[in-house]
């Protein structure tokens, strides 16, 4: 009897391939299908790198806190930024000793620990003169303190002395000699319905409002602002000139009138600009 063919022992042997008998493995593939290259999945990798990333976060913590602890104590412990020097700047009437001891500030004190808010406070409160101040510290050893200071627009006698009223009506100094330039501010409304209706320091402030309001040409020529009640405001210039103000009401409208009528009418003693719409000259 026959054997069998050539052709039935191949089918036999592929049959048992497929059975998977005596196959190989095949390699892992990704999930797009192909093989993974390497072989194998990688083993431990994102996990071997977390311990390290832990230990530069903590070095970097360490770091930082040593830093900003060397700072905080070169600042307040060490004694090498304290407070030696004081410098003045801006002052006219006053004397820089006089505003450092006013600011009385705290020499030898770590310059960042000093209160300037505290020091502008005691500046203003012990030195009326000032109007403003500027507490600045000028690394590594100085405070600077830059003031403004006010200035009169009229003065008020009063026993033999000159009370300084600045352009705010506050009443700021008391002098012993008149400064040159500044107008006398005449009070004569102790009487008036004003003064009981509207209290004599508003008419004070009043008489002010009416020496700002002037231009500085004819601010120059300004003797005296007197007041009588409240819409009774009398300028004087230079030359014998007076100038009816009326209230302190609409002073720009009024100085532009008064700047008209000093220019069209120079020889003129009298003016009255209480209305400014309607002025009238005399005494030309």
């Amino acid at each position: 009897m026959a054997g069998p063919t050539t052709a039935r022992r191949g089918g036999e042997k592929n049959g048992k391939s497929k059975a998977g008998g005596s196959s190989k493995p095949s390699k892992p593939r990704s999930s797009s299908g192909r093989p993974r290259p390497g072989g194998g999945p990688r083993k431990g990798g994102a996990a071997a790198s977390r311990p390290s990333r832990r230990r530069r976060l903590l070095l970097w913590s360490a770091a930082a806190a040593l830093g900003g602890a060397a700072v905080i104590w070169l600042l307040y412990g060490s004694g090498w930024l304290c407070v030696t020097r004081v410098d003045v700047s801006g002052t006219k009437t006053l004397t820089p000793a006089e505003v450092r001891a006013a600011a009385a500030v705290p020499l030898g004190e770590p310059l960042a620990a000093v209160d300037t808010d505290g020091i502008e406070e005691r500046l203003r409160t012990r030195l009326p003169r000032i109007r403003e101040v500027e507490v600045v510290r000028s690394w590594p050893h100085g405070i600077g303190l830059k003031v403004t200071e006010r200035q009169p627009e009229v003065l008020f006698e009063r026993g033999g002395k000159f009370v300084e009223i600045d352009g705010s009506g506050v009443r700021f100094a008391t002098v012993d000699q008149a400064p040159s330039g500044v107008p006398r501010l005449v009070m004569e409304a102790q009487d008036s319905p004003s003064t009981r209706r509207f209290g004599a320091g508003r008419l004070e402030q009043e008489g002010v409002r009416v020496a700002a309001a002037l231009p500085a040409a004819i601010r120059r020529d300004l003797q005296v602002v007197r007041v009588r009640s409240y819409d009774s405001i009398t300028v004087e210039l230079a030359g014998g000139r007076s100038v009816v103000w009326g209230s302190g009401e609409r002073g720009e409208a009024k100085a532009r009138t008064l700047t008209a009528l000093l220019k069209a009418a120079p020889d003129a003693r009298h003016f009255d600009v209480s209305a400014p719409g309607a002025p009238a000259v005399s005494g030309s």
